[in-house]
């Protein structure tokens, strides 16, 4: 009796027209094809809760973009300036205004070593009389270098050019930095100049208009060899005329590094010239033989020496041809 009361309630459940449905299409419930029945009910509306209205004192969406822009840069720029900036060597903080006007450069990296670091452009030297020798042109060198520049003048220079009675004003710089090989050869090894470790010296100007140049043969001899050991005993290279041709006109200077210490100095200090150059050969003294007799004084030495007789008269001197001087 149960079931016969089950089965009844599931048949008065089916819907009549899905039964009809289903009987037209018995393949649907097999594949899947068939649409699910409509499900028939109340459709309740939910409410939806919106946002609440902006209040007016709050500041628009326009002007808060700008705002956030402006504040990050701002937010980066404490992280740029931590970066400690570089420390002066103790070569910088030594070469003070009071020994020379070198003010820094930045460093210098170019192609196959060239440049350097702890670099100065020195303009000028002060004297310990506060008087200054210009730099003329300025020198870009490394601080050692300028250092042993101005330790040279101050020390050397200027004592020995105050003997003559007057005062250095300028250095004349005929080459200082440069990018090149040695001698401006093509492919040599990297010069000195390239590192800025060197510079070449052509003269000294003084305060009284006279010029002193180093490798001038009529600068007194004494002065320019003075000049040479100063140099040699100040710098680890020092070349001028006698070391090769390029170096003629100037002196070179630098403070290159060598194993042991090892130094070179070639620089030859040349004579004077003479005043006046002998054109022409000295006069005959007035009491030398003449020629004809000198001849025949000669052949009757050898003569006598052979054992030969000697002619009682003396043969007649042939004339000779006359040239005409160019």
């Amino acid at each position: 009796m149960v079931t016969v009361a089950a089965a009844l309630l599931l048949c008065l459940s089916i819907d009549p027209a899905a039964a009809r449905k289903s009987a037209h299409d018995p393949w649907g419930d097999l594949f899947g094809t068939r649409r699910p029945p409509r499900l028939r009910g109340t459709v309740h509306r939910v409410a939806v809760p919106l946002p609440r209205p902006r209040p007016a004192e709050a500041p628009s969406a326009e002007t808060e973009k700008p705002a956030a822009e402006k504040q990050a840069p701002e937010a980066d720029k404490p992280a740029e300036q931590a970066a400690p900036a570089p420390q002066p060597s103790a070569c910088r903080l030594a070469l003070t205004d009071a020994i020379a006007i070198a003010p820094s450069v930045p460093d210098i990296h170019g192609p196959g070593g060239c440049g350097g670091e702890d670099l100065v452009r020195l303009e000028a030297v002060v004297l310990p009389d506060k008087r200054q020798v210009a730099v003329k042109p300025t020198a870009i060198l490394r601080c050692k270098m300028a250092t042993a520049i101005a330790d040279w003048i101050r020390t050397d220079m200027a004592p020995l050019v105050a003997k003559l009675g007057s005062t250095i004003s300028d250095l004349d710089n005929f080459d200082s930095f440069e990018c090149r090989g040695r001698n401006r050869i093509a492919g040599a090894q990297l010069s000195e100049h390239g590192r800025a470790n060197a510079l070449d010296v052509r003269a000294f100007r003084l305060a009284n208009g006279r010029s002193i140049s180093l490798t001038d043969r009529s600068v007194a001899r004494e002065l320019r060899e003075t000049v040479l050991h100063s140099a040699c005993a100040r710098f680890s290279t020092v070349l001028g005329p006698g070391s090769d041709w390029y170096h003629e006109d100037h002196v070179h200077l630098d403070l290159m590094e060598r194993r042991g210490n090892y130094r070179i100095c070639q620089w030859n200090v040349w004579d004077q010239l003479p005043q006046v150059a002998p054109l022409l050969p000295a006069e005959r003294p007035e009491e030398a033989p003449p020629r004809e007799v000198a001849e025949k004084s000669d052949a009757k030495a050898e003569g006598a020496a052979e054992g030969k007789p000697q002619s009682a008269k003396p043969e007649q001197a042939k004339p000779q041809a006359t040239k005409k001087r160019r």
